[in-house]
């Protein structure tokens, strides 16, 4: 059974709603082995105030854990003051605690994926955090050519660039840059997801794409050659294509996967095609995180209110990503390594 690991996020948001909504249902259990990070104290007080019929396995060690349980590793043990609703730095410090054990326990193998709650950005920073969200984190901590890959069944969307203030943008993206995501995004498509041959679409940086300079130079100057060198590689890279239309005109149903420049160009549309089942997946990392695609919804948080669609598919999502890296694995596996030379 596949152990999934799970941060608890921002304890005055949603995230602990949704995490455990989605495992009172005990079909879940069937899917995997849940491990959260967390307390068994202050998630049995969650458990009362959602009104939830649940059962937790508190554990010392993510090696205990029991299939067919819902498993808490007690990150720590003191009491929490939960005010839903509110930034709190000391909220956010739980939060850095619990992310911080269940990325220690996906570098040692101990969890096999790791499912991310929403964290408040701003109350988790600190000594230890000093990242503009998760993606930044675990590239740090696991390894990895990092990329936030906005994904459903029928629309993936990678980034260029993500938490980037819009007037750096075009000072950031560079030739290097475009050539390293796309061919992280290439791998994650062939490796994750099984497209052996992939198609990718590259949105434009400037409207229309820079209207061929008059609307700024750097769409004819660094990304339409970087493509065409690409594609002289063979690859199906193809762009830059205008942001504005490329959506609308449903032409993202032509490709397997697009590569948006900046955040908002690529979340935009894709959180208004797909809010609420789309799921936010680290590409390129050396282990599987997934989260769901919104934030802590503070204006809704404890009224019992939060949806758990997104979340599940997260779950879901990690659960699939896994068992596609592991096949591809065993596909591209030396023989002789894997038979030993026969004499």
């Amino acid at each position: 059974m596949i152990k999934l690991g799970i941060s608890i996020g921002d304890l005055n948001g949603i995230g602990s709603e949704i995490v455990l909504k989605t495992f009172d249902d005990s079909r879940m259990l069937d899917f995997c082995t849940p491990i959260i990070f967390a307390s068994s104290k202050i998630l049995n007080f969650l458990k009362k105030h959602y009104q939830l019929s649940m059962h937790f396995q508190g554990i010392d060690h993510p090696s205990n854990a029991i299939d067919g349980k819902v498993n808490v590793v007690n990150v720590w043990k003191e009491n929490v003051n939960i005010n839903f609703g509110e930034e709190d730095l000391k909220i956010g410090n739980y939060a850095f605690r619990s992310l911080e054990a269940a990325a220690n326990a996906l570098k040692k193998d101990e969890i096999d994926v790791l499912v991310t709650a929403p964290i408040n950005k701003a109350t988790i920073q600190s000594e230890k955090f000093n990242f503009p969200g998760h993606t930044d984190y675990l590239a740090q901590e696991l390894g990895g050519e990092s990329l936030m890959f906005m994904i459903t069944d029928n629309l993936k969307v990678g980034l260029l660039t993500d938490h980037v203030a819009l007037k750096d943008i075009a000072s950031v993206i560079t030739p290097e840059l475009i050539e390293k995501k796309i061919k992280t995004i290439q791998k994650t498509l062939k490796q994750d997801f099984r497209v052996q041959k992939p198609r990718i679409a590259v949105l434009g940086i400037n409207p229309h794409s820079g209207d061929n300079g008059v609307i700024g130079k750097e769409d004819e100057e660094i990304l339409k050659p970087t493509i065409q060198k690409i594609r002289d590689k063979g690859d199906l890279v193809f762009g830059p294509y205008s942001a504005d239309s490329f959506f609308g005109s449903k032409n993202y149903k032509n490709f397997d996967a697009v590569v948006a420049s900046y955040h908002d160009q690529g979340l935009i549309p894709f959180k208004t095609l797909s809010f609420g089942m789309g799921v936010n997946f680290t590409a390129g990392l050396k282990k599987v995180r997934t989260s769901p695609d919104h934030g802590t919804a503070f204006e809704i948080a404890g009224k019992n209110e939060a949806n758990i669609n997104s979340f599940k598919e997260a779950v879901f999502k990690a659960i699939e990503i896994y068992k596609a890296r592991e096949e591809y694995k065993g596909l591209t596996e030396n023989p002789l390594k894997k038979q030993g030379r026969k004499i």
